[in-house]
């Protein structure tokens, strides 16, 4: 209880409104900046009191809201395995002032009066609250809030700080995606399920006072407990309960008009050996590592004849051999009505809707690529409704469920779909105007260099001679990084060679070298040397890369890596790229004016090379387009 809050680099982030990359950085450049605490390598957590000293102390601005003040409270109070508990406690005290309409300026001070007055307010939540839990001068931080905000945003607040904190542990649903499936799945006023609730996620975009009823079961009982608080603070006719949906199912009469889920993917242990002969298998008893398909078959088992069923899916679900025989079914039955892939690698969205009694099944099934916009998924199954036989969307395509029923019932979208370009009926005239706009461009990107009556040998200096001279300092990418799974950018080699921004990731780790704007980054050990300036910072030196930090009051950056590209003189005498000493790399003395002018025709030219490079890329699609569009008849020669 008398711990200081912590902040993670996050909330460090919030607290003094910058990026992440820059606390990053001041980690990494201050050595005065605080230790953490706690936490772990990859999200350590900091002292609250150390951090605020801190930026006193280098006169960095910041400001602690009162929520902020109140979720630092709420961490400090116990561990990271509690405090899930401890959000649930406030969201119940929240709760209580909504119900109540207790004056916030007079809130119960210690959990035995609040226990005896708010047991009526929220006795219907599905788990008994620990009103214990809370350091009791939490309640009037609490009531301040929600004098402030309001019980719902205020709870809402809580709620987004403990899912960030707990990112790698707890899934939730995108907010976009959840406003997706709520307008697809349940239009205004019917009773909606999500057997899979979490904290509450798919629910929340569409209760309200004027909404019908809303239903979730969730397996964790404080998430449950997150959830039945978020929605009666909106207003919601709701009905949570805490327990596994498919082994202990805690609606089975509900026939829900709509239902939504994202449940849990891969998870082995969901009941296979316990449920063999459920009666909700229809299409199929779903394989042991199919508990995906379990999920679609208990969403569809609650859906009233005519109800539909969004459903968040994994790519690999569409194509997986075991389930094919289930996909089958779902298709044959028409109970399968649309697979969307929402962004690269999944989720994919699968829309259902169970069938009535007698009606003839569908004969098509929308297939779609959202190509991570999501706002186009809903104007195509809209369409689709209306009529199935009209032309889809740029992205989308209806497909014949028969041609659907090989030996592999395979609907992963993107086999069905052309890939953007792969029709050379419609991608040649598009590809020929872009070629042909590149090319125009080319001639008035090629810098205006002029040849003087006379050359002369400019006097040179070492890298090592300009680092001791003070005018660059260099440092060195690491030989390898974590896994590409973190929070940090990276600039690799090849981003570096081709111009695109950092494609890396990797977690923070206090020897990374953090890339500021103004920097030149080279790679000089390949075939071909590399460098550029950088114009915005925050990124991670990546391996195989030469960091060089100029001052700019004595050198121009542009001129130093229009240099560095001129690496032959320092390579080895066998012409090997392997043992490039970086500090031998040798540049010339100019004065700084001169640098300028050099600098600026050194980016000219490197950004010729790069419209070259765009120009003979689109030019090979345009060839590859003119051949397949020739070859199959889909374009002709011009007489």
């Amino acid at each position: 209880m008398g711990h200081d809050a912590t902040l993670n680099a996050g909330d460090i982030a919030r607290l003094a409104d910058v990026g992440r990359a820059a606390v990053s950085n001041w980690r990494r450049r201050h050595d005065d900046f605080p230790r953490p605490v706690g936490g772990t390598a990859a999200s350590p957590l900091f002292s609250l009191p150390e951090v605020e000293e801190w930026l006193r102390r280098n006169g960095k601005s910041y400001e602690l809201s009162l929520g902020d003040r109140v979720w630092q409270r709420l961490r400090a109070s116990a561990d990271d395995l509690h405090l899930g508990d401890l959000v649930a406690c406030a969201g119940a005290y929240l709760l209580f002032l909504h119900r109540t309409a207790e004056s916030p300026s007079h809130p119960a001070t210690t959990a035995a009066e609040l226990a005896t007055i708010a047991a009526a307010a929220t006795g219907d939540l599905p788990a008994k609250v620990a009103w214990d839990l809370l350091d009791p001068r939490l309640y009037r931080l609490l009531a301040d809030l929600a004098a402030e905000q309001g019980p719902s945003a205020a709870f809402d607040l809580l709620c987004d700080r403990y899912a960030e904190a707990h990112s790698r542990q707890l899934s939730v649903t995108r907010p976009e995606l959840a406003a997706l499936l709520t307008r697809l799945a349940a239009p205004e006023g019917p009773t909606v399920l999500d057997p899979a609730c979490g904290i509450g996620a798919l629910l929340l975009p569409g209760a309200g006072p004027t909404g019908g009823q809303v239903v979730g079961q969730e397996i964790d009982g404080t998430a449950a407990v997150l959830t039945a608080v978020r929605l009666s603070l909106a207003g919601a006719d709701a009905r949570v309960v805490a327990g596994d949906s498919l082994r202990q199912d805690a609606f089975p009469e509900v026939r829900a008009d709509a239902v939504v889920c994202d449940p849990p993917f891969n998870e082995r242990a969901w009941g296979y050996e316990e449920l063999t002969g459920d009666p909700r298998w229809e299409y199929g008893l779903p394989p042991r590592g199919e508990p995906e398909l379990a999920w679609v078959q208990h969403c569809l088992a609650h859906a009233r004849p005519g109800g539909l069923v969004a459903v968040l899916m994994p790519a690999a679900a569409a194509g997986r051999r075991p389930g094919k025989r289930i996909r089958g079914n779902l298709l044959r039955a028409g109970a399968l009505r649309a697979v969307i892939t929402l962004a690269a690698g999944g989720p994919d969205l699968w829309l259902l809707r169970r069938p009535r009694a007698g009606e003839r099944p569908p004969s098509a099934v929308l297939m779609m690529d959202a190509a991570d916009d999501v706002t186009a998924v809903e104007p195509a199954w809209r369409a689709f409704g209306a009529d199935p036989d009209a032309p889809p969307p740029d992205g989308a395509r209806a497909m014949r469920i028969i041609d659907l029923l090989d030996d592999e019932v395979d609907l992963t979208p993107a086999r069905h779909l052309p890939r953007p370009g792969d029709d050379p009926a419609l991608g040649f005239a598009a590809a020929r105007e872009r070629f042909r706009e590149a090319a125009a461009a080319l001639p008035g990107a090629v810098p205006a260099l002029a040849v003087p009556a006379e050359t002369r040998d400019l006097p040179g200096a070492t890298v090592a001679e300009l680092v001791r001279a003070g005018l660059v300092t260099v440092h060195q990418g690491p030989p390898r990084l974590a896994a590409d799974d973190g929070e940090l950018p990276v600039l690799t080699a090849a981003d570096l060679a081709s111009g695109t921004a950092p494609s890396g990731r990797t977690p923070y780790d206090p020897g990374l070298i953090i890339l500021e704007a103004g920097d030149v980054v080279a790679s000089i050990a390949g075939a071909e040397p590399a460098a550029r300036v950088v114009t915005e910072g925050g990124a991670v030196l990546g391996p195989q890369l030469h960091l060089y930090r100029v001052d700019h009051d004595r050198m121009d950056a542009g001129f130093l890596a229009g240099c560095l590209r001129f690496a032959g003189p320092a390579r080895t005498a066998s012409g090997g790229a392997s043992r490039v000493d970086a500090r031998r790399l040798r540049v010339p003395r100019l004065s700084l004016d001169e640098q300028r002018e050099y600098g600026r025709t050194f980016r000219e030219l490197t950004a010729l090379e790069d419209r070259l490079r765009e120009t003979a890329a689109l030019g090979e699609s345009l060839v590859r387009l003119g051949f397949d569009g020739l070859a199959c008849g889909r374009l002709r020669p011009l007489a």
